[in-house]
C-alpha cells in the first residue's frame, strides 16, 4: 500500500474537488470527447490550440486540461469509427473494422456501451499504474548525471525515428530539423546569437506554440477545406440499444482486461503507442480467438481490446514524460511545452519541487475516467451527431482560434507568420510524407540535449572515454548500437529475403 503514496493521493483529490480544477477537468474531457468525435481535427492539434489559454491558470489547471483532452479524445474517436466507419483520431482506425459491421447488424449501441466501460477499466488500471511506477522511476532517476541524460536521449531520438511508422531517414531529417529550429536564437549558455540572420524577431527564439499550431492545427485546416466533402450518414443511437447482452460481455472481459495491460506497456514506449497498441492488441484477439472468422464481421473482441489498449497507452505515455522529462510522441510533447511555459520542470525532481501538481494529476485522472464514462453512454446520440457538422462551418472558428491563441502568447505578429509558414510547410511535409512528431520533438529537447552535452563535456573535460566509468551511460550507449545493428541486419534480409521493410510496407 506504501507504493500507492494514499496520503498523497487524498491530498491530490482534497486539491482537486474546488470549482477551478473540478472545471478544467471537465472542460478538457469535454473538449477531448468533442475532437475524437470530430473526423480529421486531432488531439495533439487541440491540445497545441488550448496551450495559450491555460497561461492564465497555473501549471496544474494546464496539464488537468491538456491531459484530459488526451483522454477524451481516445474515448470520443470510437463513436464515429463504430457509428460512421470514419475515424475521429488515428487510434480509433482499428476499431472501424468490426465496430461498423456491429453497428450495420444493429448492435452499434451495445459496442458503445461496452467500449465506454472497457475505455474506464482500462484508464482505471493504468491511472493505478502511473500512480505506482512514476514515483520508483522518479527515484531511480535521481542517479542520473549529465552524461545519462544526454545517452537517453539520443537513445529516445533513434527509438522515435524508427518507430514513426515511415522512413527512417525521412525521421532523422525532421528530428534534426528540429534540433536546429530550437538552436535559434540567443544561447542561454553564452549569449551568442545563433542562426538570427540580423532579425531582431529571431534573437528571441522560435517559440513552440505557432510552430505546433502551424503544423498541427492549420495544416489540418489547410487539408480539410481542399478535400471534397463527403457528408458522413451517422446511424441514430436510442437509449435502449445501449443494453449488450450476456454474451457481449462475456466475450468482451478478457479482451478489456489484455489490451488494458497491453496498452499500457506499449506506452512506455517512443513513437504513436496508441496506434501500435490498438493494431497489436486487434492481433492478438485475433489470434488467440476461438471464432477468428467472425473478425471482420462484427466480433466484439476487435473492439473492446484495440479500445481499452489505446486509453490505458495514453496514460502510460504520462510516465517517461514526468519521470525523466522526455516526450516520446506528439501530444507528450505539447504537455512538456505546457509544464515548462509554467517554470515547471519533468523529472525526477517534480516528485520533491512540484509533488503537488503530480497528485492533484493523479486525482485529476480518476475523476475525469468517471467523467468520460458518465458523458459517453447517455449523450453518445447526441455527441455522434457532431460529425455530421459541415468542415465549412467548423474550420473557419478553429482557424480563428488558432490566429488568437498564438498571437495572444507574446502579442507579437511574427509568431502568426511562424504559424502560417508552418501550416504551409506542414502541407508539404504530409504531401511528402515526412512525420511532423520528430520534429516537435526534437524542437522540444533540442535545448535540454545541449545543456546537458556541454555539461557531459565540461565534466569528462572533452575525455569521451569517460563514459566507460559511468554503467547506465554506457548502457543505452550500448542499446544503440544493438538498434543500429538490427536495423542493418533487418535491411539487408529485407533485400535478400523479400521481406518488406516496416516503414516501406506501411508506406
Amino acid at each position: 500500500m506504501e507504493g500507492l503514496h494514499l496520503q498523497f493521493l487524498l491530498n491530490g483529490f482534497v486539491t482537486l474537488f474546488s470549482v477551478k480544477y473540478l472545471l478544467a477537468c471537465f472542460c478538457g474531457i469535454f473538449m477531448g470527447t468533442i475532437v475524437g468525435i470530430l473526423p480529421g481535427v486531432g488531439p495533439t492539434a487541440t491540445m497545441t490550440l488550448m496551450l495559450p489559454f491555460t497561461f492564465a491558470f497555473g501549471p496544474a489547471v494546464g496539464l488537468i486540461t491538456l491531459t484530459g483532452v488526451l483522454c477524451g479524445a481516445m474515448y470520443g474517436g470510437s463513436t464515429t469509427s463504430i457509428l460512421v466507419n470514419i475515424p475521429g483520431e488515428a487510434a480509433s482506425v482499428v476499431t472501424c473494422i468490426d465496430g461498423y459491421q456491429m453497428a450495420k447488424k444493429g448492435r452499434g449501441g451495445a459496442a458503445l456501451a461496452l467500449v465506454a466501460v472497457g475505455s474506464f477499466v482500462a484508464g482505471t488500471l493504468a491511472i493505478i499504474g502511473l500512480q505506482i511506477f512514476a514515483p520508483l522511476l522518479g527515484k531511480f532517476a535521481l542517479s542520473f548525471g549529465s552524461p545519462e541524460y544526454f545517452t537517453f536521449m539520443i537513445l529516445a531520438f533513434v527509438l522515435i525515428s524508427n518507430l514513426t511508422g515511415g522512413d527512417t531517414v525521412k525521421s532523422f531529417v525532421m528530428l534534426a530539423l528540429g534540433l536546429w529550429l530550437s538552436s535559434i536564437g540567443i544561447c542561454p549558455l553564452d549569449n551568442v546569437a545563433r542562426f538570427t540572420f540580423g532579425s531582431n524577431d529571431l534573437m528571441l527564439g522560435i517559440e513552440f506554440v505557432p510552430l505546433a499550431v502551424g503544423l498541427f492545427g492549420l495544416t489540418e485546416i489547410i487539408s480539410i477545406g481542399i478535400e471534397e466533402y463527403v457528408p458522413p450518414a451517422v446511424r441514430g443511437i436510442r437509449m435502449r440499444e445501449l443494453y449488450p447482452n450476456r454474451e457481449e460481455i462475456r466475450r468482451s472481459v478478457a479482451p478489456i482486461l489484455r489490451g488494458s495491460v497491453l496498452g499500457f506497456f506499449t506506452g512506455l514506449l517512443p513513437g504513436p503507442s496508441a496506434v501500435i497498441s490498438t493494431f497489436v492488441s486487434y492481433t492478438l484477439e485475433k489470434r488467440i480467438s476461438k471464432r477468428p472468422l467472425e473478425f471482420g464481421q462484427g466480433a466484439i473482441e476487435g473492439v473492446v481490446g484495440p479500445e481499452s489498449a489505446n486509453n490505458s497507452a495514453a496514460v502510460a505515455t504520462l510516465i517517461p514524460l514526468l519521470t525523466l522529462g522526455i516526450p516520446f510522441g506528439p501530444s507528450s510533447a505539447v504537455l512538456l511545452a505546457g509544464l515548462l511555459m509554467h517554470n515547471v520542470e519533468p523529472g525526477p525532481m517534480l516528485f520533491q519541487n512540484a509533488p503537488e501538481i503530480f497528485w492533484t494529476l493523479i486525482a485529476a485522472l480518476y475523476v475525469g475516467n468517471i467523467m468520460l464514462l458518465i458523458l459517453n453512454l447517455p449523450f453518445v446520440g447526441v455527441l455522434s451527431k457532431i460529425a455530421a457538422i459541415r468542415p465549412a462551418l467548423l474550420m473557419p472558428f478553429i482557424g480563428m482560434i488558432c490566429l488568437l491563441g498564438v498571437y495572444g502568447v507574446r502579442a507579437n505578429f511574427f509568431d502568426v507568420w511562424v504559424m502560417v509558414l508552418s501550416g504551409v510547410a506542414g502541407l508539404v511535409f504530409r504531401k511528402l510524407k515526412y512525420p511532423v512528431a520528430p520534429l516537435i520533438i526534437g524542437l522540444i529537447l533540442g535545448p535540454m540535449t545541449e545543456n546537458n552535452l556541454r555539461k557531459t563535456l565540461m565534466l569528462f573535460r572533452g575525455d569521451l572515454t569517460r563514459f566507460f566509468d559511468r554503467p547506465i551511460a554506457m548502457s543505452f550507449l550500448a542499446l544503440i548500437v544493438v538498434m543500429a545493428a538490427a536495423k542493418l541486419i533487418f535491411r539487408k534480409k529485407a533485400k535478400g529475403g523479400g521481406i518488406m521493410d516496416l516503414g516501406e510496407e506501411k508506406a
